[in-house]
């Protein structure tokens, strides 16, 4: 069956991967980033190359309005949402006592504002269909925290608590609701470490390497694809770090 998804963050990295590896004849992609466009456009012309209708959308899902207008005008065109996957996310890197307001309240409005307020908007019409499966990325610092990384944590966390709280609001209307907390994968976010910090980091991880945004995208696909019996849940994939 054919299913209608939105991915946020989907210029690059993670969110890009899962779009390819989503990206087929029987579905319809949905793809949002805040400021990559041309990121997205890569993106879109690869899904398109694949088999998929696409649309794109360069918005701040961070904002109410700007969510609210862009799922207007895909509902028009698609019909409703069937998977929502909300992996849109920055990061600050830095001790938290250096930190503004304006730099933390970025953070926490991007990370789980923009879940909030796309969960908020295709939650009426997956309850009134009894349909619907909603991801959202997390991190394994929403776990366990990370030094220098506060507010980042505290907003993954924040996504951790939020999946197993709208899980259990929705599961009476078969709409199943997940997070995946991802530890070190090779995205953009983590281009800022130089040679030495990464091998350093591997160092750390049992499985001796970072993960790929292909297998990121295979995890997505795996959640995406489980059995109804799944929801509420934090799966963690880290190679055996945290």
């Amino acid at each position: 069956m054919s299913k209608t998804i939105l991915i946020t963050g989907a210029s690059s990295g993670i969110g890009q991967a899962a779009a390819l590896a989503l990206a087929s004849t029987d579905n319809c992609l949905i793809l949002v980033s805040m400021k990559n466009k041309e990121g997205l456009e890569n993106t879109a012309k690869k899904a398109k190359e694949k088999g998929a209708d696409v649309l794109t959308f360069s918005a701040d899902v961070s904002d109410y309005e700007a969510c609210k207008s862009l799922l207007a005008q895909a509902n028009e065109h698609f019909g409703p949402i069937d998977l929502l996957i909300n992996n849109a996310g920055i990061s600050h890197i830095g001790l938290f006592q250096d930190m503004t307001p304006d730099e933390w309240q970025r953070v926490m409005n991007v990370n789980i504002g923009s879940v909030m307020n796309l969960c908020h908007l295709v939650i009426p019409s997956m309850v009134h269909r009894h349909h619907g499966r909603i991801i959202n990325i997390s991190s394994v610092w929403g776990n366990v925290g990370a030094s220098c990384e506060a507010v980042y944590s505290a907003s993954k966390g924040a996504i951790n608590s939020f999946t197993k709280a709208l899980a259990k609001e929705l599961a009476p209307s078969n709409i199943q609701v997940n997070a995946i907390a991802f530890g070190a994968i090779e995205t953009p976010m983590n281009a800022w470490l130089s040679k030495e910090e990464a091998e350093a980091l591997a160092d750390e991880i049992p499985a001796g390497r970072e993960g790929t945004k292909e297998e990121a995208a295979q995890m997505i696909c795996m959640v995406a694809d489980a059995p109804d019996y799944l929801t509420g849940q934090i799966l963690t994939m880290d190679g055996g770090w945290i």
